[in-house]
């Protein structure tokens, strides 16, 4: 299945309202559950990112429908990176003519 890497941010709203993170972060895992997906890990950081999310989707479709309702609650902005494990990478590089 697809890996995707979300480098996120609070937003004002998303940073009042910290302390209803751990609920919001419930309701994502029920959301991305229903789309077929799973959330590998997250991590809160230091740095540019407040926070970063590893997951899986079944296709480009499903992430990009999950960061869409995310996104329209107002709380957290997050650029998505769609990851390639090392294996693949290697198989695709390998297959390069």
């Amino acid at each position: 299945m697809p890996i995707y890497i979300a480098l996120g941010n609070f937003s004002q709203q998303g940073a009042s309202a910290v302390k209803g993170a751990p609920k919001r972060m419930e309701n994502a895992a029920k959301q991305v559950d229903s789309l077929g997906g799973k959330i590998k890990d997250i991590y809160y950081v230091f740095g540019q990112y407040d926070f970063v999310g590893i997951f899986e989707f079944p296709n480009d479709e499903a992430m990009l429908t999950f960061s869409m309702k995310a996104g329209t609650e107002g709380n957290i902005r997050f650029m998505t990176l769609k990851a390639f494990p090392k294996d693949e990478a290697v198989r695709i590089i390998e297959g390069m003519s």
